[in-house]
């Protein structure tokens, strides 16, 4: 995508020396595992509206009195294992020369991998020195003290496209996203989120709201395998998401894939009444019921219930609300 056309080429050449100093890798595993057993407990019951839902039929053994301590043991060693929060794998593999009129850069290519198992939803992404020194002096202005180990690089007036700079680069910002991913202040803030996803999303939502719904789903159901991982802590954030591929497929005449993107936006936002989604998904999923010959009464009286509590004048459309996303 094409977001760098405004940069100079001498804002682009200036791009620096490597000089990052990262904390060992066993400095993100330690954080890792010294996360409470009190959050592990919140991330069953809530990051996971399904298992939550279901929690109360499951088939796994629970702890008694009777157990012997070996048991509970080894009963506490799958709970963990099970409820492992997902860690990821940065990779920069390769990198691109990009030339424009008056402009030329470097884009390293990022793969995003979930490690502990094999993920088949590995996520691609492209950026430039220009978006990492954005997302560093950002995270600066509210994780200044969290970052003070961390040197980023400083800006040099030639070599930037030399192969000797260039692989030192990628090195060096495979190391800084890992980094800042081990502290768990910093992965869950919107700016660092936002750095990985918001480009791809902005182009999705211009397409959506372009009509080119075909093009939006690909790039949302690539985002949102990558949004998912990053929300654990929080799976309403990805409620805006399915509701824009509900929106696209629902106007592809996909009824049923729209369908079933609205039955999980409605498991996460259970307890979320109030959301700003709920009601007009609820509208579109009892339109999309009816045509589909499903039965549609319960999401009715939700419907019903949730307006008569908000007493509100004005409420958008599924659509309506969709659009309005990523503008800047």
């Amino acid at each position: 995508m094409d977001r760098d056309q405004h940069h100079t080429a001498e804002g682009d050449q200036q791009e620096p020396v490597t000089d990052i100093t990262t904390c060992p890798a066993a400095a993100q595993l330690d954080e890792e595992q010294n996360e409470t057993e009190a959050e592990i407990s919140f991330q069953v019951n809530n990051d996971n509206p399904e298992t939550a839902a279901l929690s109360g039929t499951s088939n796994s053994p629970s702890p008694s009195s009777s157990m012997t301590t070996k048991q509970l043991q080894d009963y506490w060693r799958n709970e963990k294992r099970r409820c492992r929060q997902v860690k990821l794998l940065f990779e920069i593999p390769s990198t691109r020369i990009v030339e424009r009129y008056f402009s030329k850069y470097v884009l390293y290519k990022i793969i995003i991998i979930q490690t502990g198992s094999f993920d088949g939803n590995k996520t691609v992404i492209e950026r430039r020195y220009s978006d990492f020194e954005k997302l560093h002096k950002n995270l600066l202005k509210d994780f200044d003290e969290e970052m003070e180990d961390l040197t980023f690089p400083k800006k040099c007036l030639t070599g930037n496209f030399t192969e000797e700079m260039i692989n030192e680069r990628k090195l060096a910002f495979r190391d800084y996203l890992g980094f800042l991913y081990s502290m768990k202040c910093v992965r869950r803030s919107k700016k660092f989120i936002d750095f990985l996803i918001r480009p791809e999303m902005e182009e999705a939502y211009g397409c959506l709201r372009g009509g080119q719904y075909t093009k939006a789903l690909e790039i949302f159901v690539q985002v949102i395998a990558l949004q998912e991982k990053l929300t654990k802590h929080s799976p309403v954030l990805i409620v805006p998401t399915l509701c824009a591929l509900v929106v696209c497929h629902k106007d592809l005449e996909n009824l049923a894939s729209a369908y079933e993107y609205g039955e999980k936006a409605l498991l996460h936002l259970q307890m979320h009444g109030g959301h700003r989604y709920y009601v007009p998904l609820l509208e579109t999923m009892i339109t999309l019921a009816y045509e589909l010959g499903k039965d549609f009464l319960s999401l009715q009286e939700k419907l019903e219930e949730s307006k008569a509590k908000r007493n509100q004048i004005k409420v958008f459309t599924l659509k309506e609300l969709t659009v309005r996303e990523y503008i800047q």
